[in-house]
């Protein structure tokens, strides 16, 4: 619906932008640190903090650092934490076992955090490229990405992570049929205020090659995921997607990359209306921070106007690498 409007002179759109208080009056939308989820890298070890060089300002932490870097970032209105682990290339095996153990780093770093800060919501990572010596998000049978006997495998890791006390599992994998799987078993093993964010719209894309060597993921990867993310051409195919995954469980869903995706975000909102977030991956971090470091751009006003973008585009929130920093801008 549009407003009717009167000819010029009488309407002047310049009036409701000519000073900061009118313009705050009249803002469409609004950023703010709760629409934040925090992804952050765990590793091994104690007292350990390692930078990750493609994604200056990312730190890989130890379990303890990560539970004060939480308690950090909850202080600033920062909601929840998403867990990804740097697995020590010896636990990478052809059956991902390590995927479902109770003391992985995942589920270690989760009771850390909870323990810590009970009411900061942690959402953890189901897929098996971190624990797969392929390096993929399934198991690999004779070249191809298998999807049922892949399947049975995430149900074990969410129940392991429910267990540890996960309030969002985040399922990035794309094998079909895995929300429905995932939904039943959780509800079955009694961990049904468990939310699922589902990774419906997640696309073969080029932007996440410094989140592989953030996660050590990148030497292991033995050809791509095409046969299981979905093609950057495709619209349609999102909205399916997504309408499966509802219908399937899922309590929210996740487009995956961003800001080269707002389309998919805006037709997702607009026609299911359900909880919907972005991931600003890796790659687009990285971009805005290499770009800020060379002063080819004010890093800080592209970062937020980078996610205010998002807002605009209808998402409820974003998974974002800025959000302490845009925490602690827009806190101030």
């Amino acid at each position: 619906m549009l407003p009717a409007q009167a000819p010029f002179p009488a309407a002047r759109f310049r009036r409701a932008r000519q000073s900061d208080a009118i313009r705050s009056l009249v803002r469409e939308n609004t950023l703010t640190p709760a629409d934040f989820i925090w992804p952050v890298f765990v590793r091994d070890g104690e007292g350990m903090e390692e930078p990750v060089p493609s994604m200056p300002g990312v730190l890989r932490r130890s379990v303890d650092r990560v539970a004060d870097a939480a308690r950090d970032a909850y202080a600033m209105g920062i909601p929840a934490i998403c867990l990804f682990p740097y697995t020590d290339p010896s636990l990478k095996t052809a059956d991902c076992a390590e995927a479902w153990n109770p003391d992985n780093l995942s589920n270690r770093a989760t009771r850390a955090i909870k323990d810590a800060v009970p009411g900061m919501a942690v959402m953890t990572d189901v897929a098996l490229d971190p624990y797969n010596i392929d390096g993929h998000d399934g198991f690999v049978e004779n070249g191809e990405i298998v999807n049922d006997r892949t399947v049975e495998a995430l149900v074990k890791q969410a129940l392991s992570q429910a267990d540890a006390g996960a309030d969002i599992i985040g399922p990035s994998d794309m094998m079909d049929g895995r929300i429905g799987a995932l939904r039943q078993a959780l509800e079955a093993a009694g961990h049904n205020n468990v939310m699922l964010l589902s990774y419906a719209a997640k696309y073969a894309s080029a932007f996440y090659g410094p989140f592989r060597d953030a996660v050590g993921a990148s030497g292991a990867l033995k050809g791509d995921k095409k046969s299981y993310q979905m093609d950057p051409a495709n619209s349609d195919e999102a909205l399916r997607l997504v309408a499966r995954d509802l219908n399937e469980g899922a309590d929210m869903v996740m487009i995956k990359p961003g800001m080269p995706y707002l389309d998919i975000c805006q037709r997702v909102k607009a026609r299911f209306g359900a909880p919907t977030f972005a991931y600003q991956v890796s790659g687009e971090y990285a971009m805005i921070q290499a770009a800020a470091q060379n002063g080819w751009v004010d890093g800080e006003r592209v970062m937020l106007e980078s996610l205010m973008g998002f807002k605009r585009a209808g998402c409820d929130g974003v998974l974002t690498y800025f959000a302490p920093e845009a925490a602690r801008i827009l806190n101030a």
